[in-house]
C-alpha cells in the first residue's frame, strides 16, 4: 500500500473524482468538528478518530488517480481495460448482442485498483448500450447480466467485434462512460470509470488466443489479455 501510494505523485487525478473528494472532506470536516465541540476531554481519541479521517480521505484521492501510461500496441492483441484480477475465463453465450458463443474473460477490481477503464483495441463504436440492475458483489457470474451495467462494442479495422461491459458492484454505484457511438477510438483512449470496486466483462471470439490464466493479476492499458 505505501508504495502504491509513492506512485501517486506520478498520476493525475480523475475529474470525475473531484465532487466525491469534495464532499467526502466536508462530511469528515463536519463531523470532526462536530465530535470535538459536542465530547470534550477525550483528546487522545479525538486525535485517533481525525487520523483515520486522515486517512479515509486520502484513501479517496487514491481511488481516482489515473496512472500515465502510454502503449504502443499491435493491431491484433487485445489489451486489459482495467486494473484487476482475471476471475473468469470462459465460452459462453452472450445474448445481448452476438446472441451467439463468445470466450468471456473478466477483470475483478478490488477497491485499491485503477479504476479508470481503456478501451482494449483500436476499433469504431458499434454499440452502446446502459442496463439498470442490481449491486451484487461483482464477481459473481449473475453479476454479468444481473448488476447494474454499461455495454460498449467496438469493431476493428478487419472487422472483428469486442464487447466490453462495464459492471458496478456491491460497493459500486455508478458507472461512466464516454464513448460515442460510430466514434473511432484509439489504445490510450479512456472509455470509462466505475466507482468504488466494480468489474469488467471482455467478450472475444472463441477462436482467440487467450493470453491470460485465471487469478492472473493485469494492468489497464498494458496486459495483453488475447491475440486475435
Amino acid at each position: 500500500m505505501a508504495e502504491n501510494l509513492k506512485k501517486v505523485s506520478s498520476a493525475t487525478i480523475h475529474k470525475e473524482g473531484y465532487n466525491s473528494i469534495l464532499v467526502v472532506f466536508i462530511f469528515l470536516l463536519i463531523l470532526n468538528g462536530a465530535i470535538d465541540y459536542f465530547i470534550p476531554g477525550f483528546l487522545l481519541l479525538k486525535l485517533l478518530f481525525l487520523s483515520t479521517s486522515i486517512f479515509v480521505w486520502i484513501i479517496v484521492i487514491y481511488f481516482f488517480r489515473v496512472p500515465k501510461r502510454v502503449l504502443i500496441g499491435e493491431d491484433n492483441k487485445i489489451y486489459a481495460p482495467a486494473d484487476g484480477k482475471v476471475v473468469v475465463i470462459e465460452d459462453v453465450f452472450e445474448k445481448e448482442y452476438f446472441n451467439d458463443y463468445r470466450t468471456q474473460v473478466s477483470i475483478f477490481m478490488s477497491p485499491l485498483n485503477v479504476h479508470v477503464n481503456w478501451v482494449p483495441v483500436t476499433g469504431k463504436v458499434q454499440y452502446l448500450q446502459y442496463h439498470p440492475g442490481t449491486y451484487m458483489v461483482a464477481w459473481k457470474p449473475k453479476a454479468s447480466e444481473e448488476n447494474e451495467r454499461f455495454t460498449t462494442v467496438f469493431k476493428t479495422k478487419d472487422n472483428t467485434e469486442i464487447l466490453i461491459r462495464q459492471i458496478a458492484g456491491k460497493l459500486a454505484r455508478r458507472i461512466v462512460n464516454f464513448a460515442n457511438k460510430e466514434k473511432e477510438y484509439e489504445l490510450n483512449d479512456q472509455i470509462g470509470i466505475i466507482k468504488f470496486g466494480s468489474r469488467v466483462d471482455v467478450f472475444l471470439p472463441t477462436d482467440a488466443k487467450i493470453l491470460v490464466h485465471i487469478n492472473d493479476k493485469v494492468t489497464g492499458n498494458k496486459t495483453q489479455l488475447a491475440e486475435l
